[in-house]
């Protein structure tokens, strides 16, 4: 009879002089990882402070009139370059105008310019990334004029863009969104160049499957965890932008309460009134700060080789 198959009592004895140890206790339990919504966020902490800091964003832009604020384009000239108090929680500008309801307002500027740009270049570049990546023919003439646009800095193209408009919102997301295309149909064409070599794409063409069919079904729901990324990554480049554009007189006109406006009129009065320009930078860079934040844990979750495990 093999040892494997007796009983423990009917074990070989152990030779004399000889005691074996009790069973060590496990020293730590096994972790079982929290399912659901909040075991996500536990995992993920970047995706929890990025999205916590963003949702605090777009409540300060909704409820901007409800904050304690003051009309952000009323005038008071006897109340100019006013040092922050409880009156003037921001201090007032060079024309009496209350910096903190400016800076609130203005919120509402840079979140619709990133968003709206982020989503815009998002559905084009995917349009012309999903053509140019799966239809061969179309790939040389498409990836040429995106190399061109490449080939000028995204600020430089918003400035010549701007120049041949007029200064408004909708003019400004225009600018921003043809200069952020290229880079976004590059992406999705390199996602599509190393799908349409996978066995399945090669099954649903030798089916006899139509080409949209293929790109709409197979190449489309494996496009969309990078473009999601690169969607954080645009609308933080396109707050940037606008605050430059902005900053240099080429962006949104100057009795919109924007960052960029606000740091643009205090600029001259940096070195005795700096508050004109700290706050709105602030606020800025932590807008930039929470949707790079937001990228990079959505890149971390999203990507397999890179997502943490327990």
């Amino acid at each position: 009879m093999s040892t494997a198959t007796l009983p423990p009592s009917a074990a070989p004895a152990l030779p004399a002089g000889i005691a074996a140890a009790a069973p060590m206790p496990d020293i730590m339990p096994p972790v079982t990882p929290k399912k659901g919504f909040i075991g996500f966020l536990r995992r993920n902490p970047t995706i929890a402070i990025g999205s916590l800091l963003v949702l605090l964003m777009i409540f300060v832009a909704v409820f901007a009139p409800y904050l304690w604020t003051k009309d952000p384009t009323a005038l008071a000239p006897a109340m100019r370059t006013r040092e922050p108090a409880a009156q003037w929680w921001f201090g007032t500008d060079m024309l009496g105008r209350d910096v903190y309801s400016r800076v609130l307002y203005g919120t509402r500027v840079s979140l619709t310019v990133g968003f709206a740009v982020a989503i815009c270049s998002s559905v084009v570049g995917l349009a012309i990334g999903l053509v140019s990546g799966f239809i061969r023919v179309a790939d040389t003439v498409i990836m040429r004029i995106m190399d061109g646009l490449m080939s000028i800095p995204s600020i430089l193209l918003a400035i010549a863009l701007m120049a041949l408009t007029r200064g408004s919102v909708g003019n400004v997301v225009l600018a921003i969104t043809v200069a952020e295309i290229p880079r976004v149909s590059r992406l999705v064409r390199g996602v599509v160049l190393s799908l349409r070599e996978q066995p399945y794409v090669d099954a649903a063409v030798a089916a006899g499957t139509r080409t949209p069919r293929i790109i709409i079904r197979h190449i489309l729901p494996n496009t969309l965890a990078p473009l999601t990324v690169q969607a954080t990554y645009i609308c933080a480049s396109a707050m940037i932008i606008e605050a430059i554009l902005s900053f240099i007189g080429a962006g949104t006109p100057p009795i919109i309460p924007s960052w960029g406006n606000i740091m643009a009129e205090g600029r001259a009065l940096w070195q005795v009134k700096p508050y004109i320009v700290f706050f709105p930078a602030v606020f800025l860079s932590i807008t930039v700060l929470a949707v790079n934040l937001l990228g990079d844990g959505l890149r971390d979750a999203l990507d397999p080789r890179m997502a943490k495990r327990l």
